[in-house]
C-alpha cells in the first residue's frame, strides 16, 4: 500500500443519492452477467406469461441481438412503461417473499436490460391494441401503436453498449452462443409442455435453427422422458431410471442414469427446484453421495432431477440470479435424493447400460462381404432342436489317417454340456427364463459366454464375483456395524473455533463408521476410537482431510470411502481369480447370483461386469440381415 488510507481524503466524504441510470446499471451488473443471463430472464418472463411456444433469435452470440417471442398473455399499452420501471412486477404483491410461484419476482430484469442496451418491447393482450415502447441506455421513449397478433416480442440490441467496459469481458461469439443454448435447454427441461426454438440469425435473414423442441404430450413422466431424450440424447433416455419419491412435503421426480452410463465431468447433471434450474452445492453433493459406491472418483453420474415443494419450504431470494436456493430443512432434501437414487439403483439389479454393448459392437471390425448375402428366416426353437439332433456326429470309427469330428469333439468343443444332452431340457429353460441365460463356455479362463433368449452375454468372471463379494461384505457391515478400535491414549487435536464446531456437527455420521470424536474443552477434540479395519492410521491427518471435505462439499465421505475401499480390496482378493477354469454349474451359479444381487451390473470401480449382445446385432456383424 503506497498510502495509508487511499480512499479517505482530507475533506469529509459526502453521501449522495445515485441517479436512476446509475442504479439500473449497477443492478444490471448483478442480474445480467452475459448474454445468456439476458436470455434466461426473458424466457422466464415468457413462461410466467403462460406461453406455449417460445422462440429465441440471437446474432453474434447475443451481443448484437437477442429477440424472444412468445404467445403468452401479453401486456396492455398502459402497462408497458410500468414494466420498464424498477421493482415493478405482476408476479408478487410484496406481502410474502417466501410464497413465490413464478420464475421472476424482483422486477429488475427489463429495466436492467434497458439500462445497458437498446431494448424494445412489443406486446398485445387479449382484447387490447398492440403497442411498442423502446428504451436505450436507460432513456425511455413514448409508447406507440404496433402490429402484432398476440403475445410479446422483446428485442435487445447492442448489449452493454452503455457500459463498454463490460464488453471486454465477453467471450467469443461461439462460447456465448453455447452458453445461451445451455440456458434454453435447461429451461426446456423444466417445461416439457412448452415448445422452444433457438435460432441463430447472425448475418441476417432467417438464420438457422440450432435447437428445437416441440411441446410434449401425455402425462408428466412421458413428457419429461421425451424432452430429455430430445435434449440429452436417446442413449440417456434408454439408460435412465425413473425417480418418483416423496417425503414430508418434498417430492423428487426425474431420471437418473445407470452407473455404467457415466460421464467424465458433471456436465450432464441438471437440478431443478420448483421448476427453477439451480446449481446448488447441497443438491450436487447429494447426487454425488448417491452414486458414491458405484463410480470411481474420475467419473460423474448423469441425472435430471426435479424437487417440488411448497414455496414456504424453500427460499429462492438468496441470489440475484436465483441460481441458488436455501431449504428450510436441507437435511431432508439431501436425504430424499440419496435414498431415492440408491433405491432406484438397487431395483435396477444387474442391469447395465446399453452403451456398453454399443461400444463392444463398435470395437468389432467384421470383414465386408463381397456380395449380397441372402439369409433365411431364423428357425423356431423346435426346428433348431431337431436340427441339432440331425447334425449330431455319428459315433463310427474314422480312418486312422483322418480323425473324425466325434473323436476331436471333446477337445475342441466350447460347450459346457455333453453333446448327447443337446441344448434342450433344463439348460434350454435357463436360456429362456433367466435374463443372463445359461453358460455355454469359458474363454481365456476369464470370460463366461452365456446364451440368452435373444442374444448372448459375455461376463467378466472376476469383476462380477468381486462385486458380489463386496455387496455381501457391505451387507454384513450394515447389519453388524463397523468395529471400532479404542486408542490407548486418545489423540488430542487443536482446531479453530469454526473447524471444531463443523467437525462436532457430524460426529454421529462418523461414529457409524467407527470414528469416535469427543469435545476436549475449548476448541480441541479427542479422537478416542478409529475404524479397526483401517489398522493404524494418522488420526490428525484424517481429521484435517475430513474438515477439508466439509469445507469444500458440505459433507464428508472420507471415512466411509476408506472403510469401503478396504472392503473392496478384501472382495477383490476373495473373488474368483482370472485364469481359473470354472465348471458349468459354477458359471451358472454365478449368473444366477448376479441376477439376484443389486448393482451387479458394474464392478467396484464402475466398470461393467458383463456385455449383452442381441442376436440381431451379431447377425448384422456377419451381414446376415
Amino acid at each position: 500500500m503506497l498510502q495509508e488510507n487511499p480512499k479517505i481524503g482530507e475533506n469529509q466524504p459526502i453521501i449522495r443519492q445515485l441517479d436512476d441510470g446509475a442504479i439500473n446499471r449497477i443492478a444490471a451488473g448483478e442480474v445480467v452477467e452475459r448474454p445468456a443471463s439476458a436470455v434466461k430472464e426473458l424466457i422466464e418472463n415468457a413462461i410466467d406469461a403462460g406461453a406455449t411456444r417460445i422462440e429465441v433469435a440471437i446474432a453474434d452470440g447475443g451481443k448484437t441481438l437477442i429477440r424472444v417471442s412468445d404467445d403468452g398473455c401479453g401486456m396492455s399499452p398502459d402497462q408497458l412503461p410500468l414494466a420498464l420501471s424498477r421493482h415493478a412486477t405482476s408476479k408478487i404483491d410484496g406481502s410474502d417473499l417466501l410464497d413465490i410461484h413464478t420464475f421472476g419476482f424482483r422486477g429488475e430484469a427489463l429495466p436492467s436490460l434497458g439500462a445497458v442496451g437498446r431494448l424494445t418491447i412489443t406486446s398485445r393482450a387479449a382484447g387490447q391494441d398492440a403497442a411498442t415502447v423502446s428504451v436505450s441506455g436507460g432513456a425511455m421513449g413514448a409508447v406507440k401503436p404496433a402490429a402484432l397478433g398476440g403475445g410479446t416480442i422483446v428485442e435487445l440490441r447492442d448489449l452493454f453498449f452503455a457500459t463498454p467496459a463490460r464488453l471486454k469481458f465477453m467471450r467469443s461469439d461461439r462460447a456465448e452462443s453455447q452458453a445461451i443454448g445451455d440456458v434454453v435447454k435447461r429451461l426446456a427441461m423444466a417445461e416439457p409442455f412448452i415448445g422452444f426454438t433457438l435460432r441463430d440469425v447472425s448475418g441476417g435473414g432467417e438464420g438457422r435453427i440450432t435447437f428445437r423442441a416441440d411441446g410434449e404430450s401425455g402425462d408428466l413422466f412421458d413428457a419429461l422422458h421425451g424432452r430429455l431424450a430430445r435434449i440429452l440424447g436417446a442413449e440417456f433416455a434408454e439408460n435412465a431410471l425413473r425417480i418418483d419419491a416423496e417425503r414430508e412435503g418434498l417430492r423428487l421426480i426425474g431420471y437418473a442414469a445407470l452407473p455404467t452410463y457415466s460421464r467424465g465431468s458433471n456436465v450432464a447433471q441438471y437440478l431443478f427446484v420448483n421448476g427453477r434450474p439451480v446449481k446448488d452445492k447441497l443438491l450436487v453433493g447429494a447426487l454425488r453421495a448417491a452414486y458414491f459406491d458405484f463410480l470411481s472418483r474420475d467419473r460423474h453420474p448423469a441425472a435430471a432431477l426435479f424437487i417440488d415443494c411448497d414455496p414456504q419450504l424453500v427460499d429462492v431470494n438468496v441470489h440475484p440470479a436465483k441460481s441458488e436456493v436455501r431449504f428450510r430443512d436441507p437435511g431432508m432434501a439431501r436425504g430424499l435424493i440419496v435414498s431415492s437414487l440408491r433405491h432406484a439403483l438397487a431395483e435396477a439389479g444387474h442391469r447395465a447400460s446399453t452403451t456398453v454393448a454399443g461400444a463392444t459392437l463398435g470395437a468389432m471390425r467384421p470383414e465386408v462381404p463381397a456380395g449380397r448375402v441372402y439369409q433365411m428366416d431364423r428357425p423356431s426353437l423346435g426346428a433348431r432342436i431337431a436340427g441339432y439332433q440331425a447334425q449330431a456326429p455319428v459315433h463310427e470309427p474314422a480312418p486312422s489317417h483322418m480323425p473324425g469330428f466325434a473323436e476331436a469333439g471333446a477337445g475342441l468343443s466350447g460347450r459346457v454340456f455333453d453333446s448327447e444332452e443337446g441344448p434342450q431340457g433344463t439348460d434350454e429353460r435357463a436360456v429362456e427364463e433367466n435374463p443372463l441365460g445359461a453358460a455355454r463356455g469359458q474363454v481365456h479362463e476369464n470370460y463366461i459366454i452365456a446364451q440368452t433368449a435373444d442374444g448372448m452375454v459375455i461376463v467378466d468372471q472376476h469383476a462380477a464375483h468381486e462385486r458380489l463379494v463386496y455387496e455381501r461384505l457391505k451387507k454384513q457391515m450394515t447389519e453388524n456395524g463397523v468395529a471400532a478400535q479404542a486408542l490407548l491414549i486418545p489423540e488430542i487435536i487443536e482446531l479453530s473455533e469454526g473447524d471444531c464446531a463443523r467437525l462436532l456437527s457430524v460426529t454421529d455420521d462418523l461414529a457409524r463408521f467407527g470414528l469416535t470424536i469427543e469435545p476436549f474443552g475449548g476448541t480441541a477434540v479427542a479422537v478416542r476410537e478409529t475404524p479397526a479395519i483401517l489398522g493404524e492410521i494418522n488420526a490428525r491427518a484424517m481429521i484435517l482431510d475430513i474438515l477439508d471435505e466439509l469445507d469444500d462439499q458440505g459433507e464428508s465421505l472420507l471415512v466411509q470411502a476408506q472403510v469401503e475401499a478396504i472392503l473392496s480390496r478384501v472382495a477383490c482378493h476373495g473373488s474368483i481369480r482370472s485364469g481359473r477354469r470354472m465348471r458349468a454349474d459354477e458359471m451358472n451359479a454365478l449368473l444366477r447370483e448376479m441376477e439376484a444381487t443389486p448393482h451387479s451390473g458394474q464392478c467396484n470401480h464402475g466398470r461393467p461386469t458383463y456385455v449383452e449382445l442381441k442376436l440381431a446385432d451379431i447377425e448384422r456383424l456377419f451381414g446376415r440381415t
